[in-house]
């Protein structure tokens, strides 16, 4: 992709954060409707988790299209066809009653997302390598502000007795929406030239990619087990469960929505670091207290120090030169799905040979490994 004057202009940064806004919002407008599809279809807790598989699947298998596509055609007709996708996909969800159809549906629906977090992602980097200023923290933080949104339009409708299917219409129309206003600021420049499909990340991309994926493993931990390890091991009522990843997310989104600022102030290896202790610090807080009240803090220390490492990392696959940016963030993109897909299960494998207070240790363990692979790596 070609990075000209034009990548950066006020309509292609703003194209860019809807897209991370929309695919945040439909994202979690799923999440929001599996207790539905579970009673829907009459299937146990095992085979919602197989049909998990088959999203992340789906995913994994849409992102290096996305960046083979991406570099030939450019980023504008992947993200219309990818979120167009989505959206369609997503009124068809409450629609299956069979096992086998909503895997197949789900399969598709994870790799038309998977399309659209490899080809904003890429768009971001090209927009921001425009800029002389940090913009990804700001258009990741996008994606945490339209998670936040999406639940927030799923749960008012629902608690409203809307029918879930029409819930789910009102939020593809909001997608489409968005989509039909952002559509010019998407990016058509692209190479022109075809690559494989599968391609291997090479040096400094492996780094990267390692990075992200224990970032994305550590989050999808909190999201997966902070309400089991509050309901279990602090006595939390399970109606408050969800309070530690609703301090996670919080803070999480304001780290990512400031941290443009934030990076342009300390340079990106000081919040890399800082970032990373602060994280590691809210995992030891959470998992030595016996307060719920100081947990919850905890978790909040998590997002916020997470915030800001992916898109330093997504940051500097846009500064690597040892593989073609789509290719690098195909790769990026692909090994840390892989964390949010392994990451709870391996938790869960930990704490029933163990506990999961132990389980939790290794992921701080984890965080410490990716704190000293990221002092490799030029951002």
């Amino acid at each position: 992709m070609d990075n000209t004057v034009s990548n950066n202009t006020p309509k292609t940064r703003s194209a860019t954060r809807v897209m991370f806004l929309s695919a945040g919002m439909i994202t979690a407008a799923w999440a929001s409707i599996i207790p539905f599809v579970k009673y829907n279809v009459q299937i146990s807790d095992g085979v919602i988790g197989g049909l998990l598989l088959c999203l992340g699947a789906g995913a994994l298998a849409g992102m290096p299209l996305a960046g083979v596509c991406s570099d030939r055609f450019g980023c504008k007709p992947i993200l219309i066809t990818s979120v167009i996708s989505f959206a369609l996909l997503f009124i068809l969800i409450p629609l299956m009653t069979t096992v086998p159809a909503l895997a197949f549906v789900l399969f598709l629906f994870g790799m038309s997302i998977g399309l659209t977090d490899c080809a904003m992602n890429l768009q971001a980097v090209v927009v921001e390598k425009a800029s002389d200023k940090p913009l990804m923290s700001g258009f990741h933080g996008f994606y945490s502000l339209g998670g936040m949104v999406g639940a927030l339009v799923m749960t008012v409708q629902l608690s409203m007795d809307v029918p879930v299917l029409t819930a789910c219409l009102v939020t593809s129309a909001l997608v489409f929406g968005l989509l039909l206003y952002s559509q010019s600021g998407l990016l058509r420049n692209a190479q022109g030239t075809s690559g494989p499909l599968i391609i291997m990340p090479r040096s400094v991309v492996v780094l990267i990619g390692v990075v992200c994926s224990i970032l994305f493993l550590s989050e999808g931990t909190v999201l997966d087990w902070s309400g089991i390890y509050l309901a279990e091991f602090l006595h939390v009522d399970t109606s408050k469960a969800g309070l530690g990843v609703a301090s996670f997310s919080i803070a999480m989104t304001i780290g990512r929505l400031t941290g443009d600022s934030i990076v342009s102030s300390l340079g990106p290896r000081k919040v890399i670091n800082a970032g990373a202790l602060t994280a590691i610090s809210g995992f030891l807080i959470t998992l030595h207290t016996d307060m719920w009240q100081l947990a919850l803090f905890g978790y909040a220390l998590i997002g916020f120090g997470c915030a800001n490492i992916v898109p330093i990392m997504f940051s500097a696959t846009g500064k690597q030169d040892v593989m073609p940016e789509s290719m690098a963030v195909t790769a990026v993109s692909t090994l840390g799905y892989a964390g949010v897909l392994a990451g709870p299960a391996l938790v869960g494998f930990g704490a029933e040979v163990s506990s999961l207070p132990v389980s939790l240790h290794a992921v701080v363990g984890l965080m410490i490994i990716a704190l000293l692979v990221s002092l490799k790596i030029r951002v």
